[in-house]
Parts: C-alpha cells; sequence; structure tokens
C-alpha cells in the first residue's frame, strides 16, 4: 500500500479555518496502478488586466509537464476574462499541452456558443468516453452576458443515461449549481439528477477561486479547485488530479502550480 504525505487546508465559503495547512500522514492511500489520470484546472481568465496572466498559464502549462501519465486535461471555465479576442489566444496556448485538452464555457467566456465551437473545437455542452469504461460530461452554465445559468438537464439526463453502464461518471461544470458557496447558484434539480446515478463519481466546480475542497450532497462528492490564474482567490495558484487505480479506487488531490505541493486529498 503506497502512502504519502500531503498537506491539508481546509476552505468553506471562502474562508480558510486554517491560516497555514498542517502535515498529515498516511491518511490517503495511491493506487498501486493507475488505470485513468487528469487533471483539471479552472480560472485562468486569460487577458485579465494586471495580471500576469501569460505567466500563470505557463506555469500551470509546465506543472502539467511535470506530471507523469496524465491522460487528459479539463480546463472548468473562465477560460478568458470577458473578451473574445482572448479565446483564440488561450487555445494557443492550451494547443501546447502533450495530452488531449477539453473545456467548459465560464461566464467570463463572453463569446457565442457558435464561436466556443469553432474556436474550441467542441460545443459547450460535450461530453465523450475513454477507455470504455469512464465518461465525461461536460456542461455549460453561462451566455455571452455572462449570467449565471442553471446547467442543461435535458443534455445532462440524456447523457447520464448513455453512460450508466460505465464504471466511473465525472461531470464538469463551472458554477456550482448550489448556493452553498458564496457564488453558487441554487439548482437543486441538478443536484438531484446528477446524485441519482450511482456510477457518478464526482461533480467538478470552478468560479470560486477560495474554494479548494469536497462538499457532499447525498453523499457524492463535488469538488473545487482553487484557481491558476485571475485578481483574487487563494494566495496559491492551484490545480487538481485524480487518479483512477487498476482495483477502481478513485483518489483527488489539489497540487500548487508552483512547488507541486499537495495540499489536499480525498478518497471518492
Amino acid at each position: 500500500m503506497l502512502r504519502r504525505p500531503f498537506l491539508q487546508k481546509i476552505s468553506l465559503f471562502g474562508t480558510s479555518l486554517m491560516t497555514m495547512p498542517f502535515m498529515l500522514y498516511g491518511k490517503m492511500d495511491f493506487p498501486k496502478k493507475t488505470r485513468l489520470k487528469f487533471i483539471t484546472a479552472s480560472d485562468g481568465h486569460f487577458g485579465q488586466a494586471e495580471t500576469d496572466f501569460k505567466q500563470s498559464h505557463q506555469n500551470l502549462i509546465e506543472a502539467i509537464h511535470r506530471e507523469q501519465e496524465v491522460d487528459i486535461v479539463l480546463f472548468n471555465g473562465d477560460l478568458i476574462h470577458d473578451d473574445p479576442k482572448w479565446l483564440p489566444e488561450v487555445k494557443k496556448v492550451f494547443n501546447q499541452l502533450q495530452v488531449p485538452h477539453y473545456v467548459t464555457r465560464g461566464n467570463h467566456d463572453r463569446v457565442s456558443a457558435d464561436t466556443f465551437l469553432e474556436v474550441m473545437g467542441q460545443p459547450s455542452n460535450f461530453s465523450f468516453e475513454m477507455k470504455g469504461e469512464y465518461g465525461f460530461i461536460l456542461l455549460d452554465c453561462s451566455n455571452e452576458k455572462g449570467e449565471y445559468l442553471c446547467a442543461d438537464l435535458d443534455f445532462l439526463r440524456i447523457h447520464l443515461e448513455k453512460y450508466q453502464e460505465l464504471a466511473n461518471v465525472f461531470v464538469f461544470v463551472h458554477i456550482s449549481q448550489n448556493d452553498w458557496t458564496r457564488h453558487g447558484i441554487d439548482c437543486k434539480p441538478f443536484l438531484d439528477l446528477v446524485t441519482s446515478y450511482p456510477n457518478v463519481k464526482a461533480t467538478f466546480h470552478g468560479h470560486d477561486h477560495d474554494v479548494d475542497g469536497q462538499m457532499l450532497y447525498n453523499k457524492k462528492p463535488f469538488l473545487w479547485s482553487g484557481h491558476f490564474g485571475g485578481s483574487w482567490g487563494n494566495p496559491f495558484p492551484s490545480y487538481r488530479v485524480v487518479e483512477v487505480g487498476e482495483d477502481g479506487k478513485v483518489i483527488t488531490y489539489l497540487k500548487t502550480v508552483k512547488e507541486g505541493m499537495i495540499l489536499n486529498g480525498h478518497n471518492l
């Protein structure tokens, strides 16, 4: 059994319960052999004034390239900061990755659905399978105005049904569909639907730059990744790793972009 130390920092509703993380040992079991490994990061805000957005993106790309055996990367919204001219530019940055990448639209990605598809190469509501065992559902939650919207339940239901025989399904939507964070919205039907399928392993959010942990609804995990760009939030840019073992064990852990330090982890 492989055990690694990790740092834990608990954040709820934008308030850190501890001023500094503390070391815990032997609390998270890593798979002996990984079957699937993916990274999710959110809120790069490429193009935001008075931020070093080019460097923050380059730092993340380099951090991802230091990881081993990554299958895919998912950028969970706020790819750019409002101005549509930045979308082709951030796509060029994402194309530096040595593995496939996918994206969701956030409230600062203020482009039309047609432009999103044309530039990013996928619709804003999108799904795909990997390795015949894993389903990924990526959901839109905004529009050109930047409004906070509930996800498309019809699209979600169709693809949950489509993937109900897969081992694990992972759902991504930028804005939390529950108002348990300062910037979430009240979309309880989404929560009830996504948690009604036993093979949905976790739902992933961005948007709340100062939230980086896990919350539960109907015993199902909902996870945040902090942020890796933008002008506010946690002082440490971060990204989240998910590993599925050959034995079916699933773990996730949050890492700092700069040092690659594990800040918190969960068995899913």
